[in-house]
């Protein structure tokens, strides 16, 4: 997420009322998680385990909970609770604003899109030329939605991200400030949850289809022209490149990458990150053919032991 406008460490630590490390004019431009982060950007570490990731990503501001030696080129902000202070930004620079009509009146609307009824289009939201959006779809705040584009009843496109801290008095959440983005020519299935990105985007690729009844995870990007099949589960930050095919009721871990032109049979778990024009199927998944020789020898496991005892 960027800011609207370029600020400096000493106004950033000033909001959140913490310590800092490097130049009071230091520029500060936006705030994101560690997978997306840009020069100019703030990302939080609370776990000695990625420290080192933090204070060598892309990132030029860290906020952290203990004082260590600052990179070049880098500064710190100082925090008992970076989890938190996050979350104060995230309120600051992207308030929730309440809606007072079904279609916002900050919402941009292209020529030739149709709004079937009870359709509730949030504030900022963007939708391009020629789309055909049903009835009881719910786009939130600042959602993105290209040209040609068709989203069937039901879909909610922009709740928040499922990302939760444990603390001894219950679950803390880290609140959500990105965005849902879908390109051109897409289509969506009835009743598909779609979460947008903490602070980055949640992204559907050009000319993909989803069937119905899909959930997509915060920060998962998905390429252009992939088939997606009902009931296929996709957690968060997920990334999965162009024309695959994925089947019913598949599920993904987050933080994987799935290679262009992959094929998911139907009910595969996919736990790790999968090969360039290759079939999976199985849980925990695994390529198809080895799996099937799998499969084979395991039905003669009857035999074998009956063999044994004789």
């Amino acid at each position: 997420m960027k800011f609207p406008q370029k600020h400096t460490l000493q106004q950033i630590a000033t909001i959140i009322s913490s310590e800092f490390i490097g130049a009071a004019d230091f520029p500060v431009l936006g705030m994101n998680e560690i997978h997306v982060v840009t020069p100019g950007d703030i990302v939080f570490v609370d776990h000695p385990k990625y420290y080192d990731k933090a204070l060598n990503s892309a990132a030029t501001v860290v906020l952290i909970n203990k004082k260590v030696e600052c990179p070049e080129g880098k500064a710190l902000l100082i925090s008992d609770d970076p989890f938190r202070d996050f979350n104060k930004l995230t309120k600051y620079f992207r308030p929730f604003e309440k809606s007072s009509a079904s279609v916002a009146a900050s919402a941009e609307i292209g020529e030739g899109t149709i709004l079937q009824p009870n359709v509730f289009v949030g504030n900022h939201v963007k939708i391009g030329k020629n789309c055909l959006i049903h009835s009881n779809v719910s786009l939130y705040d600042y959602t993105v939605i290209g040209d040609n584009v068709t989203i069937h009843a039901g879909t909610v496109l922009g709740g928040d991200a499922f990302y939760y801290k444990k603390r001894p008095e219950g679950f803390d959440k880290l609140i959500s400030g990105g965005r849902v983005v879908i390109k051109d020519n897409v289509d969506i299935g009835a009743n598909c949850t779609i979460d947008k990105g903490v602070t980055g985007d949640t992204t559907i690729g050009k000319g993909t289809k989803l069937d119905n009844l899909i959930q997509v995870g915060h920060d998962t990007v998905i390429g252009e022209n992939c088939l997606i099949a009902s009931q296929t589960g996709i957690a968060g930050a997920v990334i999965i490149e162009d024309n695959v095919t994925i089947w019913g009721q598949v599920g993904f871990r987050s933080g994987i990458v799935v290679k262009k032109g992959g094929v998911m049979m139907g009910q595969a778990g996919i736990t790790k990150s999968t090969k360039e024009n290759t079939v999976y199927s199985g849980n925990p998944a695994m390529e198809s053919r080895a799996k099937l020789k799998e499969l084979a020898l395991l039905r003669q496991l009857p035999k074998l032991i009956s063999n044994l005892k004789g």
